[in-house]
């Protein structure tokens, strides 16, 4: 069974950096997409992020030049680099296959002064 461990979340003024990362057990990282979640405060969880086997990548446009979605397929685990954060980023992080399998507990990202 695929397991996802998401980790590096935390309390961040606005404007600050944060980077998360994401351990998966298996071949998960070989076999498929790759992809990045958020719930928000009451909302539903929504994609943000999206890296290839190959590498290319893909971003939602509320993520788009402030994040950086990236994977070390050696080593498992995909990261995602957080700029310029604001407050609206604050949400439940998420990672998970495309398409998607069982999730995992998530890490939460608050950005509040």
């Amino acid at each position: 069974q695929v397991q996802f461990v998401e980790s590096g979340g935390g309390l961040v003024q606005p404007g600050g950096s944060l980077r998360l990362s994401c351990v998966a057990s298996g071949s998960i990282f070989s076999d498929n997409y790759m992809a990045w979640y958020r719930q928000r405060p009451g909302k539903q969880r929504e994609w943000i992020a999206r890296i290839s086997q190959g590498g290319i990548t893909l971003y939602d446009a509320s993520v788009k030049g402030r994040f950086t979605i990236s994977r070390d397929t050696a080593k498992y685990t995909m990261y995602l680099e957080m700029n310029s954060l604001k407050p609206e980023d604050t949400a439940v992080y998420y990672c998970n296959s495309m398409p998607n399998l069982s999730w995992g507990q998530g890490t939460q990202v608050t950005v509040s002064s």
